[in-house]
């Protein structure tokens, strides 16, 4: 278990664009079938703490959207509303 330690900690320091790269290869290395057993399972590791990293950074820029979306809307919200009041005087 103190293992996987060191490992989640390495990929933490990856961008989202590093992680990508380094599991789309290990899927690649994978897919070939030319890795002994335990290379095999050590890649399958890491690749399943990438795709972890990967998806909680998506995740965090998603809700990053939503809040920026969210803001916009009630400024345009805002904006009609005063366009509509002055309008109306």
């Amino acid at each position: 278990m103190k293992e996987n330690a060191p490992l989640a900690a390495d990929v933490k320091n990856l961008s989202f664009e590093e992680a990508l790269k380094e599991l789309e290869t290990i899927v690649g290395k994978l897919e070939n079938g030319q890795m002994k057993l335990q290379d095999a399972v050590d890649a399958y590791e890491r690749g399943s703490a990438l795709r972890k990293h990967c998806e909680k950074q998506l995740d965090a820029a998603e809700s990053r959207l939503t809040v920026i979306t969210a803001k916009d809307l009630k400024k345009d919200k805002n904006k009609q509303a005063d366009s509509s009041a002055a309008l109306e005087v």
